[in-house]
């Protein structure tokens, strides 16, 4: 048995248990953009990511806070410590929710359902913050259990009662059916899962692509085979920025952009990782996104270049932002965000020859040793004891995990 353990408006939950006057009422996490509504605030509707001022038409008592990410991942690090625990068997799935595998347990501890709620008790007690679970025999059930659990809840799927549960349940509640894909289901009459379970594949993948057509009959017929997956690294490291719907000049985009990649790539040197893509994301007034993508050259064998290399990422990601200020000044622009894919180990990392520190590669492997210096200042001193000229004086602002630390 599986269990999904999925922490409660996580953001929001965090401010009201350290702040004893936002208990029990309705509060946004962010400013111009809401991070995360307390449940208070979602029964009024607001939800993620809508503006600022909806919210607060939505909800006129509505308090907004301004977001805490060092507490929220101080928050994450004592849960994810209980998870493991609890059992070794842990499978992060973002800074809130993991995965984890208790069926080896039950003559050591006991039932799946009795860890649950020892693991529900221990982290109101310890960290003072509600946590949903759901117990099944695979990942994606569990998943849906405890969505469907919320607030504070817990609900165990028994294997005999599988079908029964997930198939009245509307087709939305698929792993991987967003708003487009909902929208070509319900138009061919696919309403719940179980009308896309009764469904042939063949249809399906006439519909959605022969890719997600059998993914979502898999899952609507109870074939989920995926294990609890234990100590498997992320394949990109990113954060971003919400901007809210103030102008911002081509000026402000790139000290943003300069801060947010300056995160990122000190935290995939932390991680002794490199990389090989950035990605730029934007998200316009809107609420339409874009996204653009860039892969550092490739070596005389036909390699591709990885590096963890700041000014590297840098310089790849402006070119990145240029290209799409266009779009940016027709549409406005309330989000930026920036990641870095293509990972492997840092001691994987391919030189050309020749070997001498010379041209590209010469500046990043020199680069390199300079970042090195700077994260140990940083280390020690506080990442505000260094900083680029670009970003002197201007607002630091906030910004983002697009996933949990490593």
């Amino acid at each position: 048995m599986i269990l999904h353990a999925d922490l409660d408006s996580f953001y929001a939950s965090v401010e009201q248990r350290d702040d004893a006057s936002l208990r029990g009422r309705p509060v946004a996490v962010g400013g111009g953009i809401v991070l995360a509504a307390s449940y208070e605030a979602k029964a009024y509707g607001v939800r993620t990511p809508v503006a600022g001022s909806e919210a607060r038409r939505l909800c006129p008592g509505l308090i907004t806070v301004p977001p805490r990410f060092e507490a929220y991942v101080e928050a994450s690090r004592r849960v994810f410590e209980i998870f493991r625990d609890t059992t070794p068997l842990v499978e992060g799935v973002s800074i809130d929710e993991a995965f984890l595998d208790v069926g080896g347990l039950r003559r050591l501890v006991g039932e799946p359902v009795a860890i649950a709620e020892i693991l529900r008790r221990r982290v109101r007690a310890e960290v003072g913050l509600p946590i949903s679970v759901g117990v099944a025999r695979t990942k994606y059930l569990a998943k849906v259990a405890s969505a469907v659990s919320k607030p504070d809840g817990l609900l165990l799927v028994e294997p005999e009662r599988e079908e029964e549960f997930l198939h009245p349940l509307p087709v939305e509640r698929l792993w991987g059916v967003g708003a487009v894909t909902a929208g070509k289901l319900r138009a061919d009459g696919i309403r719940t899962v179980g009308d896309l379970a009764r469904r042939e594949q063949e249809v399906l993948s006439g519909l959605v692509g022969k890719a997600s057509g059998h993914h979502l009959w898999a899952l609507a017929n109870l074939r989920d085979p995926r294990p609890v997956v234990v100590g498997k690294r992320r394949g990109s490291v990113g954060a971003q920025r919400a901007l809210g719907r103030r102008p911002t000049t081509p000026a402000d985009l790139d000290a943003h952009l300069v801060a947010l990649i300056d995160r990122v790539a000190r935290r995939l040197r932390a991680g002794e990782r490199i990389g090989r893509t950035v990605t730029l994301r934007l998200r316009f007034d809107d609420y339409t996104r874009a996204t653009r993508s860039a892969t550092l050259g490739t070596l005389a064998d036909g390699a591709s270049q990885a590096t963890g290399a700041t000014d590297v990422w840098v310089a790849t990601a402006r070119t990145l932002l240029r290209a799409a200020l266009p779009l940016i000044e027709q549409k406005g622009c309330t989000l930026i965000g920036v990641s870095i894919s293509g990972l492997a180990e840092a001691g994987t990392e391919q030189l050309e020859l020749p070997l001498e520190w010379t041209g590209v590669e010469g500046r990043i492997r020199r680069t390199s040793i300079l970042d090195g210096a700077l994260d140990a200042v940083k280390d020690k001193y506080g990442t505000g004891a260094v900083t680029r000229a670009v970003l002197v004086g201007r607002d630091s602002g906030f910004e983002a995990p697009l996933l949990p630390e490593a």
